[in-house]
């Protein structure tokens, strides 16, 4: 079993058109998984970055919602245009991009995470 340096999971969820949240297939979530591994590829990192598609990341009302680990960056709002900044400057340099981060603070889900983790 190969081990990867990263895992990138893309959100292409689908959600009802009436849902107030949204959903990532409906704003190009399967587009932008798609572009993502193919980037990847062409730069080197086949069998290094491992690009993967996911169900719902629960950040829907964020727009197409990536997470990059073992940093646990989650990024919202994620086009395709976004994908080489987010190679060069995060996989390659290290360095999150910011204004596509989604603070801690506005993760669904954290508050509980963070109190089983105090337990």
């Amino acid at each position: 079993m190969a081990k990867f340096e990263r895992h990138i999971f893309t959100c292409i969820n689908r959600r009802d058109p009436d849902n107030p949240k949204g959903c990532c297939a409906a704003r190009g979530g399967a587009d932008v998984a798609a572009e993502l591994k193919k980037r990847l590829y062409e730069r080197g990192f086949k069998r290094i970055v491992r690009a993967n598609k996911a169900y719902c990341l629960d950040q829907c009302a964020k727009g197409v919602t990536m997470v990059v680990y073992p940093e646990a960056v989650w990024y919202g709002g994620v086009t395709i245009d976004d994908l080489d900044e987010i190679i060069e400057e995060h996989i390659v340099g290290g360095r999150p991009v910011a204004r596509l981060v989604i603070p801690d603070a506005e993760l669904t889900g954290i508050d509980r995470a963070q109190r089983r983790l105090a337990e």
